[in-house]
């Protein structure tokens, strides 16, 4: 493979029931290299304080450190300003977000979200949630059987009741890589505001807003190689301006008496109470790491790793899968035979393959493909082909236990 750094990631050390550890669960969370633990340790250890208004050097080097993040995210992720950048605890804090200040703006009775039948729950539920409130309606893109969306059905859906489109770009269920920029030229067009979930892509390919042509982006540090509790949302600053606070508390204020509340603006507005320091500063370095590994080698690993396992997975008898879409990424999700996933994932944990089971928090997708969910394997820059090797023979083990 094009990459080679699995000694950096310490997790590799350890054994699973005896077995060298094999870890094919990315897409739920990265493991952690070496400098993103150092520099949690750091500031636990000898850097601790408080960000913002401290009146001593400690509190200042962690604001510099903290605010310089913020910029580091900027470019990650090609934003205009820092200003854009609202540091959240991770995708689901994200979109509720969106949901309860977006929503709450601009929705009114009979409006329309549109959603697709591939998201993760935590991009459907706030939506139904504000819905309900509005008394809009939730309509959902349908998913075709290769597990691609369905542009031609989607434009046929949009009308100007359609205030909000919020997609996944890279599903975690099925690794379908969505044109999302086709489906946001389209909704824009039409006045609809524009939300990307990009908890999966963020770690697998180089992202850049102006391209995408969203207005908001959603992302979770630790699927970034960042601790949980960490996340990012990206929104264009005269939007964001526009939207009423998520929560109150300090930090979010520019003045408060006993009438009333003046309120900062973004990002500090949406950034209520301390903040996760360490954990940001956790981002900061994973952003270090993954920006000096290059995203040009981290995409032709994820190519030869995913080419690989598809050679070699199609090969095992009764294995079904599930998202053959011309574009996708670094999940494989299958069901072998009539066995419940559960069952499968049970036997490869024996092996020391941990590997996920279930419905991946897509019951609408599992319920389109009339399953009740299914084995997935996820790849990341530390998978080789010794993973993929002992995935399928964890695999035909699994079929004779099971047949």
């Amino acid at each position: 493979m094009s990459l080679d750094v699995r000694a950096e990631f310490p997790q590799f050390t350890r054994q699973l029931r005896g077995r060298r550890l094999v870890y094919l669960d990315s897409a739920a969370t990265t493991l952690k290299p070496r400098p993103v633990i150092e520099a949690v340790m750091r500031h636990m250890a000898t850097e601790t304080a408080n960000v913002h208004r401290g009146a001593h050097q400690l509190s200042d080097e962690a604001t510099e450190k903290f605010e310089n993040v913020r910029e580091r995210v900027r470019r990650f992720i090609g934003g205009v300003s820092t200003n854009e950048i609202i540091f959240t605890r991770g995708t689901t804090d994200g979109l509720n977000l969106l949901a309860q200040t977006l929503g709450r703006s601009i929705l009114h009775m009979g409006d329309e979200i549109f959603l697709s039948q591939m998201e993760h729950h935590s991009n459907i539920v706030p939506w139904q949630m504000i819905a309900a409130e509005k008394r809009a309606v939730v309509r959902f893109i349908p998913v075709l059987d290769d597990g691609s969306l369905d542009f031609v059905a989607f434009k046929k859906m949009l009308s100007p009741r359609c205030k909000i489109l919020s997609l996944v770009h890279l599903s975690n269920a099925l690794g379908t890589l969505n044109p999302v920029r086709d489906f946001f030229k389209a909704a824009r067009a039409h006045g609809v505001q524009c939300v990307l979930d990009a908890a999966q892509s963020v770690s697998v390919l180089p992202l850049d807003v102006a391209e995408l042509g969203c207005d908001f982006l959603v992302f979770s540090g630790h699927k970034l190689f960042a601790p949980t509790g960490v996340g990012v949302l990206w929104g264009r600053e005269d939007h964001l301006n526009l939207l009423p606070p998520y929560q109150g508390g300090g930090s979010m204020i520019a003045e408060v008496s006993e009438e009333r509340s003046e309120y900062l603006k973004a990002p500090h507005r949406f950034e209520a109470g301390t903040p996760p320091i360490m954990e940001i500063m956790g981002l900061g370095a994973a952003l270090d790491f993954v920006g000096h590994l290059g995203f040009d080698p981290i995409q032709a690993h994820e190519r030869a790793i995913m080419e690989y396992a598809e050679t070699e997975l199609v090969k095992i008898p009764d294995l079904r899968r599930f998202g053959n879409s011309p574009q996708h990424r670094h999940i494989f999700s299958f069901l072998l035979g009539g066995s419940h996933p559960s069952d499968v994932g049970a036997i490869l944990d024996e092996q020391g393959i941990a590997v996920r089971s279930g419905h991946h928090c897509c019951q609408p997708l599992m319920k389109r493909f009339a399953i009740p969910g299914t084995v997935r394997a996820s790849f990341s820059i530390y998978t080789n082909e010794a993973d993929i090797a002992d995935l399928v023979v964890g695999i035909k083990k699994a079929k004779e236990m099971l047949t």
